[in-house]
């Protein structure tokens, strides 16, 4: 006969190590200051740029701190021509940002949802503005609209991008502004789900019903994002606006001609100024789509509540 078996013992578990309750304990102190150290060193020219439109320099130039003063921002348009270049880059901005988007989402429609002829081609050539450096973009298009300054080019374009100013700034703006809004767009739309306008359909809302009415608003957080980018980009940008503006001012080539003889503080007043209203706009955006899908999840939860 033979011997009864004896139960055998549970393998004893063994717990982390110290090497590894040391590594993640340095886990949970270093990721946040290094995420912290990471912000304040993105913020700090920011931050420089804040504290020092409130000082008063001793000399032309604000690079070093004399005395707090709200002089520059009592008189903000103090200098010649700033108050006349900021209305003409805000009014560039808004404008290739209208038009931009406009073209940009339609783009961004069209090539996620349609298989055309030429599709991979057109993919390729929006992100060329995007990848050319801005330098060679600029060149382009100064022998571009130079160009369109002998015939019959001139008769075609009725004199309207030679010579340069409003009009090659407004086009050089939109042309580069569009392949950021159709990468945006087109991120919004790899997850929107085609079954809701399909539903829409079927309960008898037609094509223009259904896209107001469910496609717009799913991705429009999307084309609001672009379009945030597109003016920020616009309001921004030098080199390509410095080849294609001739002698008109936009806000940073006045800037850029400006601290060749002086940096009064009235600059580091509109810079603040501007990431103050971007800032604001961002978080009044945040808030009022935070409570959009709130309100959308009380709705779905009473909703389900009725149905029980």
């Amino acid at each position: 006969m033979s011997a009864p078996s004896l139960p055998l013992a549970p393998a004893a578990t063994r717990g982390p190590g110290a090497g590894q309750v040391l590594l993640e304990r340095l886990n949970r102190i270093l990721v946040p200051v290094f995420a912290g150290l990471a912000i304040f060193y993105l913020l700090l020219p920011i931050l420089v740029m804040i504290v020092f439109s409130f000082n008063d320099p001793p000399g032309r130039f604000n690079f070093i701190w004399g005395r707090l003063s709200l002089e520059a921002w009592l008189h903000p348009f103090e200098r010649l021509g700033l108050q006349d270049a900021l209305v003409l880059s805000l009014e560039v901005a808004f404008l290739s940002t209208v038009i931009a988007t406009i073209l940009g989402t339609l783009m961004g429609l069209a090539l996620t949802r349609y298989q055309f002829r030429g599709s991979g081609p057109t993919n390729f050539l929006v992100f060329i503005p995007m990848s050319t450096p801005e330098i060679v973009m600029g060149a382009s298009l100064l022998t571009l609209f130079v160009g369109t300054a002998q015939e019959p080019f001139r008769s075609l374009t009725g004199g309207a991008l030679f010579p340069l100013g409003f009009n090659t700034i407004l086009v050089a703006h939109v042309m580069f502004n569009i392949s950021y809004v159709v990468v945006t767009v087109r991120a919004r739309m790899q997850g929107f789900d085609r079954r809701l306008e399909e539903a829409a359909m079927d309960l008898g809302a037609n094509e223009w019903a259904t896209f107001w009415r469910v496609t717009f608003p799913l991705i429009f957080p999307g084309i609001m994002a672009a379009a945030l980018l597109a003016f920020s980009l616009s309001i921004d940008d030098f080199i390509i606006t410095n080849f294609t503006s001739g002698t008109t001012n936009t806000f940073p080539i006045w800037v850029w001609a400006s601290i060749r003889n002086n940096l009064p503080p009235q600059i580091h007043v509109i810079g603040t100024a501007i990431f103050v209203i971007a800032v604001s706009l961002v978080v009044v955006s945040t808030i009022v789509q935070n409570r959009q899908a709130r309100a959308a999840r009380a709705s779905r939860a009473a909703a389900s509540t009725g149905r029980r």
